[in-house]
C-alpha cells in the first residue's frame, strides 16, 4: 500500500513538473528576449520596448537599475528638435543654417553654445571658437580671428 501511494505521489509530481516546463516554455515563447523587434513594452522580457538608434523600430532593451526604460538619444552634432532628443539634454541653436543641434555639456552640466568659426561677424569673444572677436582696421566690422603671437594671444593681424 505505501509503495503505490509513493508511485502514485511520485507520478502526481512527474506530472506536475511536466505542467510547469510546458506552462514555462509558453510563457517565454509570448516574451522577446533584449533586441528582438517589438510595439509594446508587455512584448519583451524586460518590459522595455524603445527605439535604439535614429531608425524608428522599436525593440526589446534592458532595464536601467531603476527599471526604467531609456530610448536611445542622439548624440552631439546630430539635428534635433527637443532637448529630449539629445544624449546629453542639450538642443541649441547653431551653424549657419540656424538649425538646432545636440551639444555636449560643461563639467558645471551647462550646455556648451556652437561658436562661429573664423572670419565671421561677431560681437564678443565667447561668440568664436578662437575666443578671439576684434576689428581688423578702424572702419571694419568685428570679427573672429585666429589667435596669434608667440604667446598665442588675441593680436590684430
Amino acid at each position: 500500500m505505501a509503495c503505490s501511494q509513493h508511485l502514485l505521489l511520485l507520478l502526481l509530481l512527474l506530472g506536475l513538473a511536466e505542467f510547469l516546463v510546458f506552462k514555462r516554455k509558453n510563457v517565454l515563447l509570448l516574451h522577446k528576449v533584449i533586441g528582438e523587434p517589438c510595439k509594446q513594452h508587455s512584448e519583451c522580457r524586460s518590459h522595455c520596448c524603445a527605439t535604439n538608434s535614429l531608425n524608428p523600430q522599436r525593440f526589446c532593451t534592458p532595464q536601467t537599475i531603476f527599471l526604467q526604460c531609456l530610448s536611445w538619444r542622439k548624440p552631439n552634432g546630430y539635428t534635433c528638435k527637443d532637448y529630449h532628443e539629445c544624449r546629453s539634454g542639450c538642443c541649441l541653436m547653431g551653424g549657419l543654417d540656424k538649425q538646432r543641434i545636440c551639444r555636449p555639456k560643461t563639467v558645471f552640466l551647462q550646455c556648451l553654445p556652437l561658436r562661429k568659426p573664423n572670419w565671421e561677424y561677431c560681437s564678443d569673444h565667447s561668440e568664436c571658437q578662437s575666443q578671439c572677436c576684434i576689428r581688423l582696421n578702424e572702419v571694419s566690422p568685428h570679427r573672429c580671428i585666429p589667435k596669434s603671437g608667440l604667446l598665442v594671444q588675441c593680436l590684430p593681424l
